[in-house]
């Protein structure tokens, strides 16, 4: 998931859906090189094995960043210049030619709207808003029924009009997209497909728990991820997984979220009904060929819910943890295409 854009709660924000973390950054070899910084509300980071052949790392930190601008110019809902925005604010019948990143992430968020009956969902920002969870500002309780009817009113992908062929995109009023759900996994993509064009084969990118993942580790070993206990105040190791030339998203519940007397509302919201999943699905981590479909297919099953969730993962032979809320305990969920991820020696 995209979090919001880095404000004064910077602190705060780095940590959301960080669940994902390197074992290899515990101790860098002479051959690893590592860059990293801020961006799109988050933190990335580029851990890399550097052939003799691959140019040097002098100007890579600019592109990276450029393509990490690239998507925040193009996709966020924090800029009102952003492109995103502006279909946002066009009125029912106009049209605007969107740029071809853009179309991209649309066309595959259209697919994985439909392959999940509506669980993942890029109209879904005026929901975002209503939550405190968007650009609008946060809320420190829950809004009134009627308001959160009025917001549903306006969630539907189907009401798009979009062409492909000439990636023309039609407003049909009041729809509001929200690309918080894909667009960080998009981003990861972006910046591995610069690494590659450099002739780096052996990285990972981070890009606040969104990651890709090429090659494999200087001693010839596949990278080892380690998957965070979700628990707020802790960075704690729950499970650890082997990882060549795939990608691997976490959505969560557990940080981005608001109490109001014995109950937390978490960012993620189920479109169906309007409102954030129940607090039992405090972590979703989806390993896939592609960042951005990871990103948007780890939004629909945590919208879903646990037992749906994970009925869609293995329906779909998806490689997905569910990380469930069982009493004072933490439950797993795994199908079996994740287990074969798991390491076959102790670590």
């Amino acid at each position: 998931m995209l979090p919001c854009r880095v404000t004064g709660r910077v602190s705060g924000l780095l940590l959301v859906l960080s669940a994902l973390l390197s074992l290899a950054a515990c101790s860098s070899p002479p051959e690893s090189h590592v860059l990293q910084g801020q961006a799109l509300g988050t933190y990335w980071s580029v851990r890399m094995v550097m052939p003799e052949q691959a140019r040097a790392t002098e100007g890579l930190r600019s592109e990276i960043e450029d393509a990490l601008e690239l998507v925040d110019r193009q996709m966020s809902t924090w800029r009102e210049d952003s492109d995103l925005s502006r279909f946002n604010q066009l009125e029912a019948g106009q049209s605007m030619e969107i740029p071809e990143a853009f179309a991209h992430v649309l066309e595959t968020a259209l697919d994985i709207a439909e392959l999940s009956d509506g669980h993942f969902d890029p109209t879904i920002g005026p929901l975002v808003n209503l939550w405190g969870f968007g650009p609008e500002g946060r809320r420190s309780e829950p809004p009134p029924e009627d308001e959160i009817e009025q917001a549903l009113q306006r969630v539907d992908w189907r009401r798009l009009d979009y062409d492909p062929d000439t990636r023309r995109l039609t407003q049909p009023g009041d729809a509001y997209l929200d690309f918080s759900g894909i667009a960080k996994g998009f981003a990861a993509e972006l910046v591995a497909e610069r690494l590659m064009e450099r002739g780096i084969e052996h990285f990972i990118v981070d890009l606040g728990g969104d990651m890709v993942v090429r090659g494999q580790r200087p001693d010839g070993t596949p990278w080892r991820i380690a998957i965070e206990r979700p628990e707020p105040d802790t960075r704690d190791i729950f499970s650890v997984i082997e990882v060549r030339d795939r990608a691997l998203v976490t959505s969560g519940s557990y940080r981005n979220y608001f109490e109001y007397g014995e109950t937390s509302f978490s960012h993620t919201i189920d479109p169906h009904i309007g409102r954030p999943i129940p607090e039992e699905l405090v972590s979703v981590t989806v390993v896939h060929d592609d960042c951005t479909v990871a990103d948007a297919l780890a939004t629909a099953i945590t919208a879903m819910g646990a037992d749906e969730g994970y009925r869609f993962a293995r329906e779909n032979e998806l490689a997905a943890l569910l990380l469930v809320i069982d009493g004072d305990s933490v439950a797993e969920r795994m199908t079996e295409a994740f287990a074969g991820y798991l390491p076959q020696e102790e670590y």
